[in-house]
């Protein structure tokens, strides 16, 4: 690490502790530490040394949260939706302005490397921007009457809304997964990641600074007490997801009548046809396995790589020259392309089904292992791993493994191949690589996924297109015009004259 960069991360930390009072929870407009005085530690997964000290929310702290949302809710319904924007694009400029601190708190946090997760802030800006400038989306409708008189639909918030994140991208989603909910006029409770909370935990401040108190309370904490206490609360009326499968189905179960929508993992293929570039698919393979911006932990990774007989040879070599050059090293270090996952657990849980593809019969062409050097030693490093000679009841090959882990299937036949990639419980993403556009769009609609793209990757994806899945993968869309009216609930007004 260089001495500049290494500097910089001691100021962010330091600073940040300040600014957030020690590390704080945000409720009704200012820092609250938990009523119980709990606390949980956590680590940087680059050196498996303690990093901060955070709250952790009981039962008691969610539903103070979630009162204090629901006492704000009147106030900031009624605010007209130009007014709600103002607010939100403020507050995305903030998040702009101090983009490369929160980088920096999220690759000492989850392990990401610190220029993708500056990238990631503005990400997370520009959604928040993005929706707040949708807000005259929020329409109604007039249904013609009988006899004369009037029918028209409003659109209408829910009031106070859930909205619970995973570790993957801490600052972008505590940032935009709380933007549509706002401008349709909800107030929030975000119930950060445990293993990742500092990010937020500032964002908190710029929050207290840019909103009505109470509007967006930040509060942290493990599922099994403070998600839990939240998804069961009476008073939330909608609740988002994204993590796992099975969280998902634990909330579905939790949840009651509240109204859901859930972005929840994948496993999802990239389909590769003989008359395509081996080249510029490998580029797109290894770019959109997320090798080098979240170490293979993102639901939209494409960890099944079904390449026709005709070009297998050369592309498993392609893939294997370029996931050899990734550049492994501490997430907040300069010219980091690939950190460690985040977690010691998550580690031992990666390299598991590393193992189990082993055991299996796959062929370990590349990685599998502890990254190697000194200085990577202590954290949780694991090599950039492919497997070819894959095959579809392979362990590796159905379940997510959320990690750097690729599998290349080899195909001859189309049907069967189609039968292989649709045959997992997920349904997420998808990519089709091939020069015949009639093939290509007859593949993508023979898909089950609710994203797919045609020579593309997975690691590119843009606002105002609807992202979320099929089967498993989910309930819901996000990132459009479909996530901020799900945040809305239709009221019909009958009027006789």
């Amino acid at each position: 690490m260089n001495d500049k960069l290494k500097e910089f991360a001691k100021t962010v930390m330091k600073d940040a502790e300040r600014e957030t009072e020690g590390w704080q929870m945000t409720i009704n407009g200012q820092f609250a530490t938990s009523l119980s005085g709990k606390r949980y530690t956590t680590v940087n997964p680059s050196t498996d040394k303690p990093l901060a000290e955070v709250p952790f929310a009981g039962a008691e702290d969610v539903a103070l949260a979630v009162d204090t949302a629901k006492a704000a809710f009147p106030a900031w319904r009624k605010l007209h939706v130009d007014e709600r924007g103002k607010m939100l694009k403020a507050l995305s400029r903030a998040v702009r302005e101090r983009a490369e601190v929160f980088g920096m708190l999220d690759a000492l946090d989850c392990g990401n490397p610190y220029q993708a997760m500056v990238d990631d802030a503005n990400k997370g800006a520009g959604l928040l921007e993005h929706f707040a400038n949708l807000g005259m989306e929020l329409k109604g409708q007039t249904i013609s009457t009988p006899g004369g008189g009037l029918n028209y639909t409003r659109l209408e918030p829910f009031g106070v809304v859930a909205r619970i994140l995973p570790f993957n991208h801490p600052v972008s989603f505590a940032v935009g997964k709380i933007a549509s909910a706002l401008i349709a006029g909800n107030t929030v409770v975000l119930k950060i990641a445990d293993q990742t909370p500092l990010s937020a935990l500032l964002f908190g401040k710029l929050i207290q600074q840019h909103l009505p108190p109470g509007v967006v309370n930040v509060i942290t904490g493990d599922g099994a007490t403070t998600g839990a206490s939240l998804v069961t609360h009476p008073e939330v009326r909608r609740i988002a997801f994204t993590g796992s499968v099975a969280t998902g189905e634990r909330i579905t179960q939790q949840a009651g009548i509240a109204v859901l929508s859930l972005e929840l993992g994948g496993k999802n293929p990239l389909i590769i046809y003989p008359d395509v570039d081996v080249s510029k698919v490998a580029d797109a393979a290894v770019a959109g396995m997320n090798f080098t911006r979240c170490q293979g932990q993102s639901c939209g990774s494409n960890s099944r790589v079904f390449v026709h007989r005709d070009l297998h040879d050369e592309f498993v070599r392609e893939v294997v020259e370029r996931v050899r050059k990734i550049r492994i090293g501490h997430a907040d270090a300069d010219g980091t392309e690939m950190g460690p996952v985040v977690t010691r657990e998550h580690y031992n849980r990666v390299m598991k089904y590393i193992e189990s593809g082993k055991s299996e019969g796959a062929k370990l062409v590349t990685g599998g292992g502890h990254a190697e050097g000194a200085e990577l030693a202590a954290g949780y490093f694991i090599e950039p791993t492919v497997f070819d000679q894959v095959t579809h009841r392979m362990t590796i090959a159905q379940e997510e493994i959320f990690g750097p882990v690729m599998s290349i299937l080899e195909w001859e036949d189309e049907q069967a191949m189609m039968a292989e990639v649709n045959g997992v419980e997920y349904g997420l993403c998808a990519n089709v690589w091939t020069n015949d556009i009639s093939t290509a769009l007859r593949i993508a609609d023979e898909i089950e996924a609710g994203y797919v793209w045609i020579n593309g990757h997975g690691g590119k994806r843009f606002k105002g297109a609807p992202f979320g899945g099929y089967k498993s993968s989910g309930i819901g869309r996000e990132h459009s015009t479909d996530e901020i009216l799900s945040f809305t609930q239709v009221k019909n007004i009958n009027v006789r004259y």
